[in-house]
């Protein structure tokens, strides 16, 4: 007997999809993308450009036998389901999968569900389609034009600069990264004094003089103030307004790669690793289950199931008094709202109860997914914000508190959120007081801050550069390509990524920029809506570019390479400085002719301890990004490392490594166990 086919992309959700199906159904995976545009053609773009850029694909490297599978397994179904994710990426997958297998339209449909869950797995079949053409035509663009920049900029790169890459989002987002450090080269500090008076239960910061803002800018200004001020202190207001304090939306993927970073401190690569898995499903007990809703969405949108549901949840859990009510978000340009929100599956499968199946890792995101999700819909918090307003002879110092009145959704989120009270005694018109001490404090501007990952992904978002599944991408190919260091959490430009985005700037700058990408972003929307013709799009940019590109390779000066003051011991010729995949290093002049590279000095090997695996020594390594971490020297055959320094000693309760952590504290690498 027949079944149906159902693929899907990774193959962690065929197990769960399966069990939801039955028997009549076969659920297999494509693995991923499984065709990319070829290497052929003009400048090896994969594409005709002379023909409406009529795309050439090829099947990807290792994925010749996938298709194969994937076509026999079609050949012998009763029907074929595409079931790829839910976005214009997974709607192209589907249908390179469609094209792949030959599968008519009558042959197939399309299934798109937003959580792997039973009743909206079973759900998505009752509601099948077919491919929507725009969705793909617009991510068949997006491709089309990374691979036309990607490939003709690189190239310029590769041959005029010590740079290896430049895309259409990268670059951009690397020019931010260099204007800002542009900025803090440029800041010149600025001084400026204040003034506090300290009182039994409360500080008032000096605020305006004859109720007009005051600005201190040197000592001698503020000794004139403190000279003026007299002994007492006059209360001339005070005001106590009780205020809602409301919950945030649901987290979107810039938002929870933002409070990933800031609060978890994960890196947006690792918080989408971990959110992928959150969603393809987690074995709990004999079944698996996808706990949240799909990562990639630009929308803060909930289903009317979670919502009814998280309402009674909150009613049974907190009281009538802690249920709220949908924020209604406004909605900006290029936000795609084709699914919901990130959310846990279901709001009765709590962090505590799932703690046991899950990494200390996907427990830490999925708690504050969780959280997020579940205040969202609570009650707003009630606050008393309270301002006193003291007087001497003319100088006004201003006082602030706030105090919490009712904690609404803070009942469930204040882990997330700090709230501290801070109170104000009350204090009526003409009371006066008298300040048992006024000081004076010097203070200096300081310069703009670099950006952090979770900084530059609200910046990217907020400018309309790029989209949801491009942020942390974007991020790690900038580490990864040498352009970008990231020190203490920073974000740091290298000289090879200034000199590339002087270089761009110098002959793109009307094509590499935030205004150009959000507008071709909204562009691509366009597409996807059927509002502009996709080849159109192309011809239009690809009539600007190319000329540009073809005058850059002509007038861009090329950069000589850094000569080492050493002759070459094969032909003589001089030694130079090379910049490649994992760094600087010296090799001749001479190259393709002579090929001669200076081996590398040795390094010293760092012995810290005995390994408690092998009997091997634990060495200090460093990764390809510089950081330092312990390993065995018995690598591969032996895989213990630890981030923090070992002690020497080993747990007495599993017999691992004690490491020193940062703050001077003795744990066990693998338990909890803290001496």
């Amino acid at each position: 007997m027949k079944k149906n086919l159902v693929i899907v992309e990774s193959p962690t959700k065929t197990k769960a999809i399966e069990k939801y199906l039955g028997k009549d159904y076969k659920v297999v995976s494509s693995k991923g993308h499984i065709r990319d545009l070829a290497t052929s053609g003009k400048f090896g773009l994969g594409v005709d450009v002379e023909n409406h850029f009529e795309p050439k694909y090829v099947a990807i490297k290792g994925k010749k036998n996938v298709i194969k599978e994937l076509k026999e397994d079609a050949k012998k179904a009763k029907r074929v389901y595409l079931a790829t994710d839910p976005d214009r990426e997974g709607e192209a997958i589907s249908w390179h999968l469609k094209d792949a297998l030959d599968l008519k339209d009558e042959d197939y449909d399309r299934v798109v569900f937003n959580e792997i869950t039973k009743n909206v797995v079973v759900n998505a079949f009752n509601h099948a389609r077919k491919i929507d053409d725009d969705l793909v035509h617009s991510q068949e663009t997006r491709r089309i034009l990374d691979r036309i920049i990607g490939f003709r900029l690189s190239k310029l790169m590769q041959s005029k600069t010590g740079g290896k890459s430049a895309g259409r989002v990268q670059s951009v987002a690397l020019k931010l990264i260099v204007e800002k450090e542009r900025e803090i080269e440029n800041f010149k500090e600025e001084e400026y004094w204040s003034i506090t008076a300290l009182f039994d239960s409360l500080e008032a910061d000096l605020d305006t003089y004859k109720n007009k803002k005051i600005e201190l800018h040197n000592e001698d200004e503020t000794d004139a103030v403190l000279n003026a001020l007299g002994s007492e202190f006059k209360v001339v207001s005070f005001d106590k307004k009780l205020k809602n304090k409301q919950s945030k939306p649901p987290y979107i993927t810039s938002t929870m790669q933002q409070d990933a970073s800031n609060k978890l401190g994960f890196t947006a690569k690792k918080t989408m690793t971990l959110a992928q898995k959150l969603y393809e499903g987690i074995d709990i007990g004999d079944e698996t289950i996808g706990l949240i809703t799909y990562m990639r969405t630009d929308s803060v949108r909930l289903s009317d199931e979670f919502i009814k549901s998280t309402y009674a949840y909150i009613d049974k859990t907190y009281g009538k008094e802690y249920v709220g009510h949908v924020k209604q978000s406004k909605k900006t340009e290029n936000v795609q709202d084709a699914h919901e929100a990130i959310r846990p599956s279901s709001i009765n499968r709590t962090p505590e109860d799932m703690k046991k199946y899950l990494s200390k890792d996907e427990f830490k995101l999925y708690e504050m997914i969780y959280a997020r999700a579940l205040a969202s819909l609570m009650k707003e918090a009630k606050v008393n914000q309270s301002t006193l307003i003291l007087d001497n002879n003319d100088y006004q110092f201003k006082a602030t508190g706030q105090t919490l009145v009712f904690d609404g959704y803070l009942k469930v989120y204040a882990k997330f959120e700090s709230n501290s009270d801070k109170i104000i005694p009350e204090y009526k018109v003409g009371d006066v007081l008298n300040a048992n001490e006024i000081k004076k404090e010097q203070h200096f501007t300081k310069p703009p801050a670099r950006y952090t990952e979770a900084k530059l992904i609200k910046e990217m978002e907020e400018l309309g550069i790029g989209r949801p599944s491009t942020y942390a991408k974007t991020i790690d190919t900038l580490t990864q390509r040498g352009y970008v260091k990231i020190i203490e959490k920073k974000l740091h430009p290298t000289e090879i990524g200034i000199e590339t985005t002087d270089k761009l700037q110098e002959f793109f700058s009307d094509l590499i920029n935030v205004e150009y990408t959000a507008k071709m972003e909204k562009e691509l929307d366009d597409v996807a809506e059927g509002k502009e013709v996709w080849y159109e799009l192309l011809d239009s940019f690809y009539k600007a570019f190319e000329p540009e590109v073809e005058n850059a390779f002509d007038k861009m000066e090329k950069k000589e390479d850094e000569q080492t003051g050493e002759v070459c011991p094969n032909c003589g010729r001089p030694m130079v400085i090379k910049n490649g995949r994992y760094g600087k290093f010296e090799a001749c002049s001479g190259y393709p002719e002579c090929k001669y590279i200076k081996p590398k000095e040795k390094k010293e090997v760092v012995e810290v301890c005995d390994c408690p695996k092998c009997g091997g020594k634990i060495v200090e390594r460093r990764t390809k990004k510089g950081k330092i971490f312990y390993g065995c020297g018995n690598f591969p055959k032996c895989k213990v490392a630890v981030w923090d320094k070992p002690t020497g000693e080993l747990c007495p309760e599993c017999h691992s490594l004690l490491v020193e952590t940062k703050d001077g504290k003795i744990k066990c690498s693998s338990c909890d166990y803290e001496k």
